[in-house]
């Protein structure tokens, strides 16, 4: 996907990374999925410490995501690192 974006493409950059474990990484995806609608998302890694998410590169969106849907997919993020070993299986 991030390797070749289309049109409909969008990244959202979190103003932090999270540490979030593989079972974490799939439950953001699914997350950011549903609320946003989006064909395909795909956790952003940091770059020199992929322990770390800085964001997702979502596919399949008309436009960016609304300010308050960014804030909480980050909010989620963000609190899949806090629980323990950052996972995050059986948000819904």
């Amino acid at each position: 996907m991030r390797d070749r974006p289309v049109s409909g493409c969008r990244d959202l950059a979190f103003g932090d990374g999270y540490a979030v474990d593989d079972s974490g990484e799939v439950a953001l995806e699914d997350y950011a999925r549903e609320v946003t609608r989006a064909r395909d998302v795909e956790a952003v890694r940091r770059e020199g410490d992929p322990g770390l998410v800085t964001g997702l590169h979502l596919c399949g969106l008309d436009a960016e995501p609304a300010l308050p849907l960014r804030v909480d997919i980050e909010d989620f993020a963000r609190d899949l690192a806090m629980r323990s070993g950052g996972g995050g299986l059986g948000w819904s």
